[in-house]
């Protein structure tokens, strides 16, 4: 071998280790960067905007219970009994329930009443009652059963529930705060206070099962 050829296999094996050292330094740093790329698309808004506490979703549900808030004021008779007031409310309740499940319908039920509860705190809380129990169930039968049919079962089932609530609402909270004996009360349940619940159910129902697939693909498309 001549004396050229040796200094030139003396060259590249010199140039090799630095070459394998700069290679792997390139992998790593792209390895490195990666992890960080991942993380950092991970942590986005919280739990990513899918997740249950994404910032659309809590604006989602500030906006439910804005409109409860707004409906609750909405008032006005649906039997001749004209000191018992109607107020679509519930519909809200439902629907978010519906669409994000039963933490919002929890949430919006009880966010949406605090309007009232300085000027009537005993209303306010059979009205809250009444929202739980009636849209809580629903969403849930309807989350393990998304068709209309799950959605009719969970509305009859929280409507029953609901009707069950503010009956015995009214015999436990009304004599506290309105002086009548609890037999004054009872006397009222079957000529006053069961039609109008039971037409006030009906409104809720009637309603949410018209609208909840149209407002839920709505939603859907902007997520």
């Amino acid at each position: 071998m001549s004396v050229s050829s040796r200094i030139r296999m003396q060259f590249v094996r010199s140039l090799a280790p630095a070459a394998e050292g700069a290679a792997s330094g390139s992998d790593a740093s792209v390895s490195s960067a990666t992890t960080v790329n991942d993380k950092l698309g991970s942590h986005a808004t919280g739990v990513a905007d899918s997740g249950r506490w994404s910032t659309r979703r809590i604006a989602m549900y500030a906006l439910f219970v804005a409109l409860a808030m707004v409906t609750s004021f909405i008032e006005f008779p649906i039997t001749p009994v004209t000191w018992l007031k109607y107020d679509p409310s519930g519909i809200i309740c439902l629907i978010a329930g519906f669409a994000y499940g039963p933490s919002a319908a929890v949430i919006v039920s009880v966010l949406g009443f605090v309007p009232h509860v300085f000027a009537d705190p005993w209303g306010t809380l059979m009205a809250v009652l009444v929202a739980l129990c009636l849209s809580v169930p629903a969403s849930f039968i309807y989350r393990a059963n998304r068709t209309r049919k799950g959605a009719a079962l969970g509305i009859l089932a929280g409507a029953v529930l609901a009707i069950v609530a503010a009956i015995v609402g009214n015999l436990v909270v009304t004599p506290i705060y309105a002086r009548m004996t609890v037999e004054a009360v009872a006397a009222m349940i079957v000529p006053i206070l069961l039609p109008f619940n039971v037409a006030k159910m009906a409104i809720h129902a009637v309603v949410t099962f018209l609208i909840y697939k149209p407002v839920s693909n709505l939603l859907s498309k902007q997520r």
